[in-house]
């Protein structure tokens, strides 16, 4: 398995993890208007990360075997996607709190940034030993 495809599935995992320990915090903690709007914003940043990832992936493929690429990253997509949401949460403000759902949606750059950094780490320590 490639690095890249190993950096995938750890971006992955994290963002799930985030994603859990939101929907456990919005059902025991009572700030729940806030923790739906973690969820709204981290769950279309999980489909931006998963769009991302897709069409790198896709390009890094095309590139490889000598072609043109076709298509770019997505990032139209990603916008639509992020505006979606922040128009969910100025729609239904009684459920989202709109800097929530905004920090929420900046979370897979936060966690792919902590996730480079760990890695990062991680190999300084192995070239050490």
């Amino acid at each position: 398995m490639s690095n890249f495809d190993n950096m995938i599935i750890r971006q992955r995992k994290w963002m799930l993890y985030w994603l859990a320990i939101l929907v456990l915090c919005a059902g025991f903690l009572p700030y729940t208007r806030i923790f739906l709007g973690l969820i709204l914003g981290s769950s279309i940043s999980f489909y931006n990360l998963w769009l991302l990832q897709h069409k790198s992936d896709q390009l890094g493929k095309t590139v490889a075997a000598g072609e043109t690429a076709k298509t770019g990253l997505g990032t139209f997509s990603r916008m639509a996607a992020a505006v979606l949401a922040v128009v969910v949460a100025i729609r239904f403000d009684e459920y989202f709190h709109l800097y929530a759902v905004i920090f929420g949606i900046v979370s897979s750059y936060v966690i792919m940034m902590i996730d480079v950094i760990v890695y990062q780490l991680v190999i300084r320590n192995r070239k050490e030993d």
